[in-house]
């Protein structure tokens, strides 16, 4: 059977993604978490894989990731999240509580329009460019840590074993790779958070960011 673009349809669900990017992250934890088993097609976004043809048909913005189920093609991490809530329900990363639901979902926003598209491979590569490598990795950082901050303030009379409770939720779905990503790439001083935002993933990430905790 074949899309309306000529892609021919899988019955299994398909993501494209990259290894590194904090934003595919999410999806793999969320299937995962879902238990949905998928295809995953590796896009390599320093080879430019991104730019092909084939790939522009699925996402003209030419990012990862990209989720193909039958003939629905979703791009952006938190719309495939969305989608992913609605059309398998099972294993829900948002709870049913009013407040919890908000708060995920303002953490998810946090993530997804404040910390992460402000170090975007292709905009740091523009301000190296303009204004230099040092100046490209304190735009980074001190972005990255005024986005840990607010969410610090936004969780932390919720948080509970994960960041609003004690089930995984959406909130750690964005919340854990972004840690995982950046907290190492551009320095940042953990210490200055409490462990309502990193304590929670030592155990839960499988990424050791301990060696950034002194005794």
């Amino acid at each position: 059977m074949a899309a309306k673009d000529g892609r021919e349809v899988s019955s299994k669900l398909v993501l494209y993604s990259f290894w590194q990017s904090s934003c595919a992250w999410r999806v793999r934890f969320a299937l995962n978490l879902k238990g949905l088993s998928y295809e995953y097609k590796a896009v390599d976004l320093t080879k430019g894989e991104q730019f092909t043809p084939e790939f522009e048909k699925l996402n003209p913005l030419h990012f990862v990731p990209v989720l193909v189920d039958g003939d629905i093609v979703v791009s952006d991490s938190f719309a495939i999240l969305m989608y992913l809530e609605e059309k398998y329900p099972q294993r829900a990363l948002l709870p049913a509580d009013p407040q919890r639901k908000a708060l995920n979902l303002q953490a998810a926003s946090i993530v997804s329009s404040s910390i992460q598209p402000l170090h975007m491979m292709s905009i740091l590569k523009y301000l190296e460019e303009k204004i230099g490598p040092q100046e490209r990795f304190l735009f980074g950082q001190t972005n990255i840590e005024k986005g840990f901050f607010a969410l610090e303030k936004l969780l932390k009379d919720l948080a509970g074993k994960y960041a609003t409770g004690d089930e995984v939720s959406m909130a750690d779905v964005f919340i854990a790779p972004q840690i995982a990503i950046s907290a190492e790439r551009f320095k940042i001083d953990m210490v200055k958070l409490s462990l309502c935002i990193i304590g929670l993933y030592f155990s839960f990430v499988g990424y050791d960011l301990s060696h950034l905790i002194p005794l």
